[in-house]
């Protein structure tokens, strides 16, 4: 249960992020709300994963979801350049979530 609230919450994580650079420094009311409820969520996720899962594996899975999420988005609707080497480095980061997952 730990581990499913805990990617919920890095999805989270990344609506909160797209949220917060679509609010325009918080002057868009829409971006702004959903800033706020996505970042509750997300935080009150990660505090429950942890509750059983250690803080730095799970630290680690929540940002790593939120980032690779935030970038992938930003890539497809241009807001982010495309380029082998940047698909190279999120693979990596996807690589070091599943890795910390299925090591012991």
């Amino acid at each position: 249960m730990s581990w499913l609230v805990l990617v919920l919450s890095g999805v989270l994580e990344a609506v909160w992020a797209t949220a917060l650079s679509r609010s325009e420094g918080f002057t868009r009311l829409g971006p702004s709300v959903l800033f706020l409820v996505a970042l509750a969520l997300s935080m009150s996720g990660l505090a429950f994963a942890m509750r059983e899962l250690p803080v730095g594996t799970s630290y680690a899975v929540w940002v790593g979801i939120g980032a690779v999420l935030t970038m992938t988005y930003a890539m497809v609707t241009g807001a982010e350049s495309l380029s082998a080497l940047k698909l190279i480095c999120v693979a990596a980061i996807v690589g070091g979530v599943v890795g910390l997952k299925v090591l012991p």
